[in-house]
């Protein structure tokens, strides 16, 4: 994947026809989000205008875990939704008629180690780490992620099982929401944590024993993370504002790549409640900005991976055709104009 390639089609966004004119009515859409950084091209569209531009009235609907936003989608609740594809696998397995109409990050994962563990690898991790903490410690090592489902839970189960090999059985694994999870790491209520930006940037600046024992496609190859999703429903009755959305996605998706100073405050305001420090902010995007990414295409045979995994896990049930999950063609409208 040529990341610059990104940078080109953002310029698109204003060579997209407008999706509302004036004297048009917006369109009024229930948009479910996570205050995490892997969907931080909302947080950008919100701040620099570009969901007004698109004709789109936002009501704005904060969720902790994905497991909540899939009962909301089933629900008829959400008409846009931010969040990861474990989740949207989920919803879409159990009938909710959504599309995935682009992708938001890539590699989005990390392991954290902090305090016992931490100082017991010394930066480095095998097959018998967790198996030879228990046996000095008399304890399992306590490690926290998302809901069962989630993709830092999908990536952990892949990482232990078919990167480490690791024995299960040696952890203690904890389900929590994105805030319990940071708040976990904090308190040194866990030993460490699969997870993502910005509670990997957060726990670096404020625990010196923090340390990053792996991370992206060493954890799992090439895994697909936060997506933005629509209902089929609101594709039909507004394709143009779908088309704007997609087109505002591929813009921001270029200015958090390139660090843009806008970009950064804008999700300065939405993460962590807008109670992190810029400068926290600023590392954990300037640590993602190699993992933005808009396209759709380049998270399909990812989304496959994950699916098969995820099936052999029990943590996906039902059919699910992937080639259904997505729209690819608002993208490459967009690409190809």
């Amino acid at each position: 994947m040529k990341f610059t390639k990104i940078l080109v089609a953002a310029a698109l966004l204003f060579a997209a026809p407008a999706a509302f004119a004036a004297g048009q009515s917006p369109v009024k859409l229930e948009v479910g989000y996570m205050p995490i950084l892997p969907i931080a091209q909302l947080f950008v569209v919100l701040e620099n205008g570009a969901i007004e531009k698109a004709g789109i009235e936002p009501h704005l609907i904060e969720f902790q875990q994905g497991p909540a936003m899939v009962q909301a989608l089933l629900g008829g609740q959400l008409d846009v939704a931010y969040f990861g594809i474990g989740p949207a696998m989920v919803a879409r397995s159990k009938g909710a008629a959504i599309k995935v109409v682009a992708s938001g990050v890539v590699n989005q994962i990390s392991f954290v180690a902090i305090g016992d563990l931490a100082k017991f690898t010394g930066g480095t991790i095998d097959a018998t780490t967790f198996k030879r903490f228990r046996e000095k410690t008399g304890r399992k090592a306590k490690i926290t992620t998302f809901a069962r489902g989630s993709v830092p839970a999908t990536v952990f189960n892949y990482w232990l099982k078919n990167v480490l090999k690791a024995n299960p059985d040696d952890i203690e694994i904890i389900h929590q929401g994105s805030a319990q999870v940071q708040q976990s790491l904090l308190t040194g209520a866990v030993d460490g944590a699969a997870t993502l930006e910005p509670i990997v940037s957060v726990t670096l600046a404020r625990r010196p024993d923090a340390t990053v024992l792996a991370s992206g496609s060493d954890m799992f190859p090439h895994q697909p993370g936060a997506i933005l999703a629509v209902r089929e429903k609101t594709i039909k009755e507004h394709p143009g504002t779908v088309r704007a959305l997609v087109a505002a996605q591929i813009d921001a998706t270029g200015k958090l790549a390139a660090g843009d100073e806008g970009a950064i405050k804008a999700v300065q305001k939405y993460v962590g409640g807008g109670r992190l420090p810029l400068k926290t902010v600023e590392a954990a995007v300037k640590r993602s900005s190699g993992i933005f990414v808009s396209d759709p295409h380049y998270i399909i045979e990812g989304t496959r991976a994950m699916q098969a995994f995820q099936l052999g896990e029990g943590t996906l049930k039902g059919k699910l055709d992937v080639d259904s999950l997505f729209d690819t063609s608002f993208y490459d409208s967009l690409e190809k104009k």
